[in-house]
């Protein structure tokens, strides 16, 4: 892909941060600061000079903890999830501020989740001509995957890959839009959605491409006669039609919402306050490597 929109799931980078790094990184106050370090270094490794391009920009996403129209479809959504360490979430807070100051576009939405944000910003940048990478674990936003999109994948050593259209399809087994209907059958239990009992991921393949979308299969199961046409066993088409009102709940769950967002201002990354920063806040080591990305 060429040179591109750099779209970051900050609370993926902040939580994968905190638990990876050590909690004795800490700043000027002394509390820790290694969900900080960890989010700003993955970001920069995109900057490094064994890479092909540096991005265009960076929009740094958050959000909601979990939208409340996902809740009240499925109440156990995210219920799953331990409670924010108190450590993190004191990060958490400082997150902005140090993306901010680095000139990256900073954009969240108190409505919906990072996910979400990531999608519309991608959309836009895919409209107006651009292309967009997305710096995520989530595999949800498989789904916003396109010729213009890809999803980045971090590899060691520093260096990373990228997830396009063909990579989905050889994850997954199905086409970037089918993700939500896949998710829908197979389940996400990162997000405690448990699809479709005694249905796996190969099975939801198998299921979608013999039918095409969620909505379909459903259709099938509910005829016999076309289950047995279509090769679907009876405990699959059973399974199907007793749950066939949640895993529509669990599809529109799974399906990234567009809200309106603006194109970030094209600026390059302000490396020297980027620095200033990460002094301030006692993180030397992140200092002396924006200020070599500044030299």
């Amino acid at each position: 892909m060429p040179t591109a929109l750099l779209i970051a799931d900050v609370p993926w980078l902040l939580y994968r941060s905190y638990f990876a790094l050590p909690k004795s990184i800490v700043g000027s106050d002394g509390q820790p600061v290694n969900a900080l370090l960890g989010t700003v270094n993955a970001i920069l490794t995109f900057y490094d000079a064994r890479l092909p391009a540096r991005p265009d920009g960076v929009v740094a996403c958050m959000g909601a903890e979990q939208a409340d129209y996902r809740v009240r479809l499925y109440p156990p959504y995210h219920a799953h999830r331990e409670p924010m360490p108190a450590e993190l979430a004191a990060q958490w807070k400082q997150a902005p501020a140090l993306l901010q100051s680095l000139g990256w576009t900073y954009a969240t939405s108190d409505e919906l989740e990072a996910d979400d944000v990531m999608f519309s910003h991608a959309r836009v940048e895919e409209e107006r001509g651009g292309c967009a990478l997305l710096l995520t674990g989530d595999r949800d936003l498989y789904g916003a995957v396109s010729e213009q999109v890809a999803v980045a994948e971090l590899l060691k050593g520093g260096a990373h890959g990228e997830i396009g259209p063909v990579q989905v399809r050889e994850r997954y087994g199905v086409e970037p839009q089918r993700v939500p209907d896949f998710i829908a059958l197979r389940g996400d239990p990162s997000d405690g959605l448990p699809g479709a009992p005694g249905i796996g991921a190969k099975t939801a393949a198998e299921l979608l491409r013999e039918h095409g979308t969620l909505e379909d299969t459903l259709a099938a199961a509910q005829s016999l006669s076309a289950a047995h046409t279509t090769g679907m066993r009876p405990r699959t088409a059973a399974a199907l039609r007793e749950n066939a009102e949640l895993l529509l709940d669990f599809k529109q769950i799974a399906t990234l919402q567009r809200i309106d967002v603006e194109a970030p201002v094209d600026r390059s990354t302000d490396f020297a306050a980027g620095a200033s920063m990460a002094r301030h806040l006692g993180m030397g080591r992140l200092a002396e490597r924006l200020t070599r990305l500044e030299a």
